[in-house]
């Protein structure tokens, strides 16, 4: 039987959300709690509902499976391209345009 390992999920979701740059404050206001419960959640000292755990996992874009039972070591890192849709969904309109504007001068230096 798989258990329900509090610590190593709260992991997840610290290196998730690092990883997308959200801080903890933005994360507890978008999901709709308090920093401190996400605190405790990344500590592994809270449980969450299963409402909560749809939250993070639809901010984080996680899969329930993903955030509970985790990858192997073996597996495909996160996906590259949801992780750069994720960041660009948390700018601005202005801030979108000029990513893109960077991003094919970018492009254009490259070839």
């Amino acid at each position: 039987m798989i258990g329900y390992d509090k610590k190593k999920v709260g992991q997840r979701i610290r290196k998730q959300r690092e990883a997308l740059e959200i801080s903890r404050e933005q994360l507890a206001e978008r999901i709709g709690r308090v920093p401190r419960f996400c605190a405790d959640i990344e500590r592994g000292k809270a449980g969450m509902s299963i409402e909560t755990m749809f939250s993070i996992c639809n901010l984080l874009k996680l899969s329930p499976n993903e955030l509970l039972l985790g990858q192997e070591e073996s597996s495909t890192p996160y996906d590259e391209t949801a992780l750069i849709m994720a960041a660009l969904n948390q700018c601005t309109e202005k801030q979108r345009k000029d990513a893109l504007a960077l991003l094919k001068l970018f492009l254009t230096a490259i070839r």
